[in-house]
């Protein structure tokens, strides 16, 4: 059948997302694995979201509110914006996929930075455009090297802030003159799944900008810090035409109602979210200092994640990892070939990777 499928199909190569704590208990017959893969809450979900799930469980029978109404109530309230700007979708790469179908097109291209998140680059050659690829400068985002990167044909323009796999952010005057350098045929899509995590007071005011600039599109998800990644739930925040639009492609009841539920509780758990950030915040601290104590190098990060380079193959490490029921992620898929990304977890969970990773470093050394 592939003689039916187009090239720019058929040379996707697939993602790998990270091993699932049952395949690695599986594979190498361990128990009690950590995982620090996904840049998952290790916190979990809110206990607001986890007891509004028990209540919906009655109505599982039923389709899903497909215009995910209350949420996108909330959502407009929160930002103050109109529920006609926001559009809600299986996670944030949902909308990502509809932004890509409805925008890119062979003949068509789209910037994005090298060392950025790998779904950019995949749904922009699954839609048969050409993808304009931008070097990193100093671990993040060169603004105007993808300003100047910019041509006739360049539909969208991909920035990942705070930048997976780096954790480093672009800030504030940097990208407020980009913003208004753009042509304003071309969308920008600003993917801030982590931004609640953000601690940098230059860290751009996205919502503000988005006010100014009607081809901004925001992205956010519940899946990070609101810890319902299992859920798949994120939305995207834009001006009512590019809304509309993505909304002729998105299929009913795309987002299911446990979902929708989940998200709406979780939204209003304060409580949890600040939680969220002090236990990050503490492990960066741990994390920083541990890392510096075995002499390796690391990228600082605004995110819940840092990227390490343990000066050797990462895959390696990564299974060496493994066999101690450390679950990480190799970088080499991002051209960081001797670096590891690891989520910072609780505080018992930091302090089995430094340990596991120090045993490894020691023994090879």
């Amino acid at each position: 059948m592939k003689k039916f499928v187009p090239d720019y199909i058929l040379s996707i190569t697939p993602y790998n997302p990270g091993k699932p704590i049952e395949e690695v208990e599986r594979e190498f017959g361990i128990k009690d694995p950590v995982k620090l893969a996904s840049n998952e809450n290790p916190l979990g979900p809110s206990p607001k979201a986890l007891n509004a799930l028990k209540g919906y469980l009655k109505k599982a029978s039923f389709y899903p509110d497909s215009h995910s109404y209350y949420l996108k109530q909330q959502l407009a309230a929160k930002f103050k914006v109109s529920e006609n700007n926001i559009a809600v979708g299986n996670g944030s790469n949902e909308l990502l996929e509809f932004l890509c179908r409805a925008f890119i097109k062979p003949g068509v291209s789209a910037v994005m930075a090298d060392q950025a998140f790998m779904v950019y680059k995949m749904l922009v050659q699954a839609t048969g455009g050409e993808k304009i690829i931008v070097p990193l400068r100093n671990h993040t985002h060169d603004l105007k090297a993808m300003l100047n990167a910019v041509r006739d044909d360049t539909r969208i323009i991909f920035i990942a802030n705070p930048n997976n796999p780096t954790g480093t952010i672009v800030k504030e005057d940097e990208f407020e003159e980009f913003l208004f350098s753009v042509p304003e045929d071309v969308i920008i899509v600003l993917d801030e799944a982590y931004a609640e995590y953000v601690s940098d007071e230059e860290y751009p005011n996205s919502i503000e900008h988005f006010s100014r600039r009607k081809n901004l599109v925001i992205l956010r998800t519940f899946s990070k810090i609101y810890g319902l990644a299992g859920l798949r739930i994120g939305y995207a925040i834009a001006s009512e035409e590019i809304i509309d639009i993505l909304n002729r492609i998105r299929q009913p009841f795309n987002v299911n109602s446990a979902a929708q539920t989940a998200a709406l509780a979780a939204l209003s758990d304060e409580e949890h979210i600040n939680r969220s950030i002090e236990v990050n915040e503490a492990g960066k601290d741990f994390l920083y200092k541990e890392l510096e104590k075995l002499n390796l190098d690391f990228v600082p990060t605004e995110a819940n994640f840092i990227l390490i380079d343990c000066k050797a193959d990462c895959d390696e490490i990564f299974l060496k990892l493994l066999k101690l029921a450390v679950i990480v992620r190799p970088m080499k898929g991002y051209d960081f070939p001797t670096s590891i990304r690891v989520t910072i977890g609780t505080a018992k969970d930091n302090k089995r990777f430094i340990s596991s990773l120090e045993r490894i470093l020691n023994s090879s050394g």
